[in-house]
C-alpha cells in the first residue's frame, strides 16, 4: 500500500499549500497512491514519467510568450492520462505565484495541485515522499512476517485448515471461502459473510466461476467483481488433482503483500488439503474391509469401529446401490460421499468393492443417489430392501440391476423394476443370442428357399399361448392353414411342439435372438 498525497500535503516542514479545494476534485482524490515525486520543466514531461507519481514543476514552459489557457488545458490532460497523481508547482523561482490558467485547468480535469514555496527545496518534497514509500513498505513487510507468523501457528491447531482460513480473513479484512473438489460451499470466514450480503450463500456467478477452475483440471486463479466486490479465486492442488478452489472477496484489491500472504496460504491449505487425501485413501482401504466384514455377517464389529468414525450403520432393513465407476471423477465422487456421510451419520455407509463404489443407505437417501448419477453421468443399480443377515443377496440384486442400468442412458435403476421383466429378458444381453439363432436357423433356412412363412408363424403362434385361432387372425391367414405350417415347422425342427418344454425353449431362442 503506497502513501498518499494527503499524507505529504500534510508534513509541517514542507509548507505545502493546496491550491484546488479538495471540495471542488473528485472524491478520493488527495488519497490516491503516491510512489515518487519527480521534477521537470518540460512542456510534455510524460514520456518520463509513470502513473502513480508526483510531479514538481519551477513553471519555466508557463512563459508569458505561452499560448495560455489553451497550453495549461492540454499539458494538464497529458499529466492525468498518465496516471499522475498531483501537480506542485514552485514559486519565486521562474515567476512568482502560480499561473491562474494552470489552476483554472487543474480544476477542470481534477488534478490536484499544490504550491512549493521557495524556501521548500524540491529535493526536500523528493525526500520527505521516499521517505514515507520506505516506511509504508516497512510496515507493511512488517505485517506480512507477522500475517505469515500468525497464519503457521493457526495451522498447528486440531482444525488447521479452518483455523488458518479464519486468521486469513481476519488479517486481511476479507471474506475467505472454501469451495471443495465438486464445487460446493465447504466453509466460509467471518461465517456470516454471505448472510451479511443478504443472499445467505455464494452468488451464482461465484459458484460457476469455481466450478470452471475445477473443469480445467490446473493450477489457475481468476479475478471477478461480484456484487461490487473484487473477488480472487485461486485452485488449490496439483493440476489434474485439483483439491478445491479458494475465494476471497472486498471492497478493495489486495496489494502485493496481501497477495504475499495469500500465496502462503494457497500452499498451506493445498498442503492440508493433499494429507486429508492421503487420509481419505486410508480410510477407503477401511471401508472396503469394514464392507467385507459386513457381508461375511460381522455386523456388530462393523458397529463398534466405525461409531466413533463415521457414525451408526444405516438403520434395518437397508438397501444396497452398487455404483459402476471409472477413473475420471471417482476422488471427486468418494469426496462427495465423504461429506455427505458427515452432514448425514447414520443415513450412508459406504466403501469400494472392485470397480464399484458399494453404498448401504436408508429409504430417506433416494433423491442423493440421483443426484449422483446426474451429477456424475452414473449408471446405479439399487437391491431391495433387506436385514443386514441377507446383505449378500441384496449386493447380488444390486449388481444386476447395474448390470441391466447399463442397457440406458446414466440412471438409477431398482432391482424391483428389473426383476419384473423376468428371467428371459436375461437372455437377450448375453450369448445366449447365438445359440438362439442357431436354434432358429432351419425355419429361417426352409423360408428362404421355400417361400414359407414358417418362422413368422411359429412366433405369433408362441405369442398367442398355442391358440390357433386369436394367431390365425393376426397372420391372416385360416386357422387349418397355421395349424398345417405348425406341423410343418416340426418337421423342420425336429420337435413336438405340443409339449410345453419344447415350446418354453423355443421361445426362449426367439428372445434371445431379439
Amino acid at each position: 500500500m503506497l502513501p498518499t498525497l494527503r499524507r505529504l500535503l500534510a508534513r509541517p516542514e514542507l509548507s505545502l499549500r493546496l491550491l484546488t479545494p479538495e471540495g471542488d476534485l473528485p472524491p478520493g482524490s488527495l488519497d490516491q497512491g503516491l510512489e515518487w515525486v519527480h521534477s521537470s520543466d518540460l512542456a510534455d514531461p510524460t514520456p518520463f514519467l509513470s502513473p502513480s507519481q508526483v510531479l514538481l514543476t519551477t513553471g519555466t514552459q508557463f512563459t508569458s510568450d505561452a499560448p495560455g489557457e489553451a497550453f495549461s488545458r492540454g499539458y494538464v490532460a497529458r499529466l492525468r492520462e498518465r496516471g499522475i497523481t498531483g501537480l506542485g508547482f514552485g514559486t519565486e523561482v521562474v515567476r512568482e505565484g502560480t499561473p491562474d490558467a494552470l489552476v483554472a485547468a487543474c480544476l477542470a480535469d481534477g488534478l490536484p495541485l499544490f504550491e512549493v514555496p521557495y524556501r521548500t527545496p524540491f529535493i526536500a518534497v523528493a525526500r520527505a515522499a521516499g521517505d514515507m514509500v520506505a516506511e509504508e513498505r516497512f510496515a507493511r513487510h512488517t505485517w506480512t512476517l507477522g500475517a505469515q507468523r500468525a497464519i503457521a501457528l493457526a495451522a498447528l491447531r486440531p482444525d488447521g485448515l479452518g483455523a488458518t482460513l479464519s486468521e486469513l480473513s481476519r488479517q486481511l479484512g476479507h471474506w475467505v471461502a472454501l469451495f471443495d473438489a465438486t464445487g460446493g460451499l465447504d466453509r466460509v470466514f467471518p461465517r456470516d459473510a454471505f448472510a451479511r450480503s443478504g443472499v445467505g450463500g455464494p452468488s451464482d456467478m461465484l459458484q460457476r466461476e469455481a466450478a470452471l477452475l475445477l473443469r480445467r483440471g490446473q493450477r489457475a486463479s481468476s479475478t471477478v467483481v461480484d456484487g461490487g466486490e473484487s473477488v480472487t479465486l485461486q485452485t488449490l492442488g496439483r493440476g489434474g488433482q485439483l483439491r478445491g478452489v479458494l475465494a476471497l472477496g472486498g471492497q478493495v484489491e489486495l496489494d502485493p503483500a496481501g497477495q504475499e500472504v495469500v500465496t502462503s496460504v494457497v500452499a498451506l491449505a493445498g498442503l492440508a488439503l493433499e494429507q486429508n487425501s492421503a487420509l481419505g485413501r486410508a480410510r477407503g482401504k477401511l471401508r472396503s474391509g469394514l464392507l467385507q466384514a459386513l457381508l461375511g455377517g460381522s455386523v456388530e464389529l462393523v458397529q463398534s469401529i466405525i461409531g466413533d468414525l463415521w457414525g451408526p450403520l444405516p438403520a434395518a432393513p437397508v438397501r444396497i446401490a452398487a455404483i459402476g465407476t471409472g477413473r475420471d471423477g471417482l476422488e471427486d465422487l468418494i469426496e462427495l460421499l465423504e461429506l455427505r456421510v458427515e452432514a448425514r451419520p447414520g443415513q450412508l455407509f459406504f466403501a469400494r468393492q472392485r470397480a464399484m463404489i458399494v453404498l448401504l443407505v436408508d429409504r430417506t437417501t433416494g433423491p442423493l443417489l440421483t443426484e449422483l448419477s446426474t451429477a456424475f453421468g452414473l449408471h446405479i443399480g439399487v437391491s431391495d430392501p433387506a436385514e443386514y443377515g441377507a446383505l449378500p443377496r441384496a449386493l447380488a440384486q444390486a449388481e444386476r440391476a447395474l448390470e441391466r442400468s447399463r442397457d440406458g442412458a446414466p440412471a438409477v435403476l431398482e432391482f424391483e423394476i428389473v426383476s419384473r421383466q423376468g428371467v428371459l429378458a436375461y437372455l437377450a444381453r448375453t450369448d445366449a443370442g447365438d445359440v438362439g439363432r442357431a436354434t432358429l436357423e432351419p425355419l429361417v433356412r426352409h423360408d428362404a428357399e421355400r417361400g414359407t412363412e414358417l418362422l413368422a408363424s411359429v412366433r405369433v403362434w408362441l405369442e398367442h399361448n398355442g391358440q390357433y385361432g386369436p394367431a390365425a387372425d393376426v397372420l391372416g391367414v385360416h386357422r387349418h392353414t397355421l395349424r398345417a405350417r405348425i406341423g410343418q415347422a416340426e418337421q423342420v425342427l425336429g420337435r413336438d411342439l405340443a409339449a410345453f418344454p419344447a415350446r418354453a425353449d423355443l421361445w426362449a431362442a426367439f428372445v434371445a435372438a431379439g
